[in-house]
């Protein structure tokens, strides 16, 4: 059988796609302190599928801590993965702090700043 080139990077994303369901999950059975309000905001899974990058954002809670935390417990995660999904490779997961929600409040804020400052002057 031959495959498409073309439909390897759409299972890649649904392979991502489903991790990112099944990891939010599996979070909720966490019960280390240090996690907050954890959003999963994407996944990104290496072609081979041997590495998951996980990113999230937080409510509530230190970024820094929450990291360390979901870290040590990716191997739980991991686990939790592998009697869920129906693939030959789980990958190790790595979490990583999303600073994107941040961002864009900081430039909804320089940009609001600079929208009155402009209608003071005129």
């Amino acid at each position: 059988m031959v495959r498409k080139a073309s439909s390897t990077p759409n299972r890649s994303f649904k392979v991502a796609d489903q991790i990112q369901r099944d990891l939010t999950e599996l979070l909720r059975e966490l019960k280390d302190p240090r996690i907050g309000m954890v959003t999963l905001q994407s996944v990104e899974v290496t072609p081979d599928y041997a590495h998951a990058k996980v990113f999230f954002s937080l409510l509530i809670g230190n970024p820094q801590e929450t990291e360390e935390a979901l870290n040590q417990a990716a191997g739980f995660l991991r686990n939790g993965l592998f009697k869920r999904l129906h693939i030959h490779t789980v990958p190790t997961l790595h979490f990583h702090f999303d600073r994107t929600t941040e961002r864009a409040a900081d430039m909804n804020a320089l940009i609001a700043k600079a929208v009155s400052s402009r209608a003071k002057d005129d």
